[in-house]
């Protein structure tokens, strides 16, 4: 079945009794226990406490609207966990980096796949869409109907990532451990290419990348970065870690850098 995350958010959502639950209002990813399965939906209904569904309390989904299969009381209060991933809040309009690509791209709306396991319905998240028609599903959800959204789509050009290219930035060290974000995949690019997708993004991005990087692969980077970038970054790096870094710089290009830094 065809489902954009776009389509998920707003949807009404029934107990095993038939009885209206809430709406989902946004769903998450546990990265270190499925990269790519919605773990957990939020569900809300006016002044209730926000309820959380699991992935294996979903029976289905279909015609709009979600199915359980426990009732509400089954379902555990919202408390929110550092260790989820976000799908509309960290994933939608956030910049992403496609390592296939070699490009920093904006997410405009996520493919999911459903997938049938022990007796329920699991969501997994197999594409980004950064091309028109996931923009206009974005401007549109809601406000036509969906035959309507998806005739106006099919004029535009697909342009989608698959979800192993991608890589997340999140600027807060601590937080991209609980989410068990890495970098590994950017190590292998070119630094030539690295430093390119490193000059689209901002001052945090930047260091949040550099920081993660080993010293060998980050002294490459910065080789190739222009000056004035690479003596803003090395300044806000721990000073353990710049000194690590410019060991594995040519030796001309880390006294430059070092001659740059405020004394």
């Amino acid at each position: 079945m065809e489902l954009y995350a776009t389509q998920l958010m707003g949807v009404k959502t029934y107990d095993v009794k038939g009885n209206y639950v809430g709406r989902v209002r946004e769903f998450f990813i546990e990265p270190a226990e499925a990269p790519n399965r919605i773990s957990h939906f939020l569900l809300s209904r006016g002044r209730f406490q926000p309820l959380v569904a699991k992935h294996d309390q979903v029976a289905a989904i279909s015609d709009g609207k979600i199915s359980l299969n426990v009732g509400e009381k089954a379902l555990e209060i919202y408390q929110p966990n550092e260790s989820w991933l976000a799908v509309h809040k960290d994933l939608l309009d956030q910049q992403i980096i496609d390592t296939r690509g070699r490009k920093v791209v904006r997410v405009n709306d996520l493919d999911l796949a459903e997938q049938r396991s022990n007796g329920n319905v699991e969501l997994r998240l197999t594409q980004v869409d950064v091309g028109l028609p996931g923009a206009v599903r974005r401007l549109l959800q809601g406000v036509v109907p969906w035959n309507v959204v998806r005739k106006l789509q099919s004029r535009f050009p697909q342009r989608a990532i698959r979800w192993e290219f991608v890589n997340l930035i999140e600027p807060d060290p601590l937080r991209r451990v609980k989410l068990r974000i890495t970098h590994e995949k950017l190590e292998d690019l070119h630094p030539a290419d690295l430093a390119d997708i490193m000059e689209e993004l901002s001052a945090t991005e930047r260091q949040s990348i550099i920081a993660s990087l080993d010293e060998e692969t980050a002294g490459a980077v910065l080789g190739e970065l222009d000056a004035r970038l690479t003596t803003q970054i090395v300044e806000d790096l721990d000073p353990e870690k710049a000194a690590d870094i410019l060991e594995e710089m040519p030796r001309d290009a880390a006294a430059d850098v070092l001659a740059d830094l405020p004394k």
